[in-house]
């Protein structure tokens, strides 16, 4: 059985909501990443910032990077795996949720990220191709 823990990048890293946009920014292209975690005071996730809601949701309305912090970004209820799933419970809530990143947790603790290379390079053909037309269909608009 091939596992979340097998196939996901390890070295992950949170950003604390308390810290700003410019911060994780640089944190970001320090680690080469599009996206990070958000963690609370108690290092629990409480959301993923990437660098399109930084730019979509901060810069290109006016607001100082500065002084927005990861925590004001983060929306919603935060999508996780465990490091001892399947992968087929992976793909299941990736495309389940549409989501391009997912975040893996061991004993409540963050231990990696699952990306699209990551399915990439790991998965198969078919897998792949399931997963992309899930999380990348259009909805239906009536």
């Amino acid at each position: 059985m091939t596992t979340a823990g097998d196939i996901m990048h390890r070295g992950a890293q949170w950003i604390p909501a308390h810290e700003t946009l410019d911060r994780a920014a640089q944190l970001m292209r320090q680690l080469n990443v599009g996206a990070l975690p958000i963690s609370d005071q108690n290092e629990r996730l409480c959301g993923i910032l990437t660098d399109r809601d930084i730019v979509v949701g901060c810069v290109a309305l006016g607001h100082d990077p500065s002084t927005v912090t990861a925590g004001e970004m983060a929306k919603g209820t935060p999508r996780w795996i465990d490091a001892d799933a399947d992968v087929s419970e992976v793909l299941q809530e990736m495309k389940g949720h549409q989501i391009r990143r997912l975040p893996v947790i061991e004993n409540k603790r963050l231990v990696g990220m699952i990306s699209e290379a990551d399915l990439a390079r790991h998965l198969s053909d078919d897998q792949i191709a399931s997963w992309a037309e899930s999380v990348y269909a259009k909805s239906a608009t009536p």
